[in-house]
């Protein structure tokens, strides 16, 4: 494999940020003529214009929809809509289009480290962490990266090669990614999020399907979501590629599952008529709510493909570690135990949350992206002892509510100040009773009130954290 010869391209690269940085510096440290452009032309936008512009990369802030002239190359940014004025003047001109997954996947060197790759609507940070702590009890050198925070072209750049990556994929990222060709690839689930930026289910399922696109080991699919198997069928793989299961249930051949609160593998084993391999307790899960019982097997079923052994699977579990705000105990006060899942930014994540206790005094609301309450409401609706509502969508969970669970008391806030959150968790304590659930799962984005979903939670923390001292001393 040979990283293509940018000396002399012109290319322009969509989006500064931190996709759009580091993939002007590469190319233009690899001989591109760099042109940067943008929508923004604020302080941070200025600031990254001045550092690259002092490594001699033209800049254009405020213009982000005209081809510069002379293009030969798009490079963009992953959010950037397909329907970009750029992106048709770029069409029009016979111009690709890259996303920095696709840059970074171009410019892998020869024996370049193989791509384990997780997408879905819910779940990748967390797979794509477990699989990278299963892969490093294996004793391999590893990094989880992708749209977990880690630039993918520092990876494949680094000084000292990876043996394997564990790559979190986004839609969006997918879209610009025409020929990654992944080793071993998951689609954990499919629900309906982000179609403002697809124009529709189908075209969102299509560019999470493209994960599969020329996986040589296994594609490793959700038994209980339909849609991610048909993903696996439409895909074109290579030969000898197998389909690969996880459930949460007893597992078939060619599954993984759970089997009397073991985790246990029915695809890697000389026999999958008739053997089982233990690969973990349950209780090796943290924490073991039902979906991440099953991110932990889809994590499991991708490092066993890439040769993984049973026991790193279960020491990597061990040694793993979820990240602050995905269904993370902050504390129990008289009886009541505080779950913060403020990650739960859509009614699919929220649904997995609601689903993992019971009874549940549950905090949401904020941004709702078009989405729906109604299904999650009936679903849950026998796990609610109350609600607290707050932001500016809640009016539709409100009525959703008062469609399927008209029991149910509700109390709803009306306030966006910084002391909304403290409020809630106040009326969500006055209502929950000893051995319930107090859940921030929002379902719903939280720009509206707050800078982002950690922001959120850590507010949701401080308040529960404020309350637990309170009661020590009383």
């Amino acid at each position: 494999m040979t990283a293509p010869d940018f000396a002399g391209t012109r290319v322009t690269v969509a989006g500064l940020g931190v996709s759009g940085m580091p993939a002007a510096r590469v190319l233009h440290a690899r001989g591109a003529l760099v042109t940067a452009v943008t929508d923004a032309d604020d302080e941070r936008a200025r600031a990254q214009a001045e550092e690259l512009r002092a490594l001699g990369v033209t800049v254009r802030l405020g213009d982000g929809a005209t081809l510069p002239e002379g293009t030969e190359l798009v490079v963009t940014a992953p959010g950037w809509q397909p329907d970009k004025p750029l992106f048709a003047a770029a069409e029009a001109a016979g111009v690709p289009v890259w996303g920095d997954v696709e840059l970074a996947w171009r410019l892998r060197g020869p024996g370049a480290a193989p791509w384990l790759a997780v997408t879905g609507t819910n779940g990748k940070t967390t797979t794509v962490r477990m699989l990278a702590a299963i892969l490093e009890a294996a004793g391999h050198r590893t990094a989880a990266v992708g749209n977990i925070g880690v630039s993918l072209l520092d990876a494949v750049l680094a000084e000292e090669p990876y043996d394997v990556l564990a790559v979190e994929l986004s839609s969006y990222q997918l879209h610009w990614a025409p020929s990654v060709r992944p080793h071993s690839a998951a689609v954990l689930n499919l629900a309906p999020d982000h179609l403002d930026w697809h124009g529709s289910m189908a075209a969102y399922a299509a560019d999470k399907g493209r994960v599969y696109e020329g996986n040589t080991v296994a594609c490793v699919y959700n038994s209980a979501d339909p849609a991610t198997e048909e993903l696996v069928r439409a895909a074109d793989v290579e030969e000898g590629c197998r389909a690969v299961g996880f459930t949460l249930g007893t597992p078939r051949p060619s599954e993984l599952g759970v089997v009397e609160g073991l985790l246990v593998d029915r695809a890697f084993v000389p026999d999958r008529g008739q053997q089982a391999q233990e690969l973990a307790e349950v209780a090796d899960v943290d924490p073991p709510a039902p979906h991440n019982i099953a991110n932990a097997l889809a994590a499991a079923a991708l490092a066993r493909a890439f040769g993984v052994p049973a026991t790193a699977v279960r020491d990597g579990l061990r040694a793993f570690r979820p990240d602050p705000h995905r269904i993370e105990h902050v504390a129990t006060i008289g009886g009541v135990a505080y779950v913060d899942d403020s990650k739960a930014t859509n009614t699919h994540a929220a649904e997995a949350s609601l689903a993992a206790y019971e009874p549940i005094v549950w905090i949401a609301g904020g941004l709702a992206k078009g989405a729906s309450f109604d299904e999650l409401v009936r679903g849950a609706a026998k796990r609610l002892r109350a609600v607290v509502l707050m932001g500016r969508d809640r009016a539709l969970i409100r009525e959703a509510l008062a469609r399927h669970a008209p029991n149910v008391p509700v109390v709803d806030l009306d306030r966006a100040d910084t002391g909304a959150m403290s409020e809630a968790v106040r009326e969500a304590a006055g209502l929950a009773e000893s051995g319930d659930t107090v859940l921030l799962a929002p379902a719903c984005a939280s720009m509206d009130m707050f800078t982002n979903y950690n922001v959120r939670g850590d507010l949701f923390a401080e308040a529960v954290r404020a309350r637990a001292t309170a009661a020590e001393g009383d």
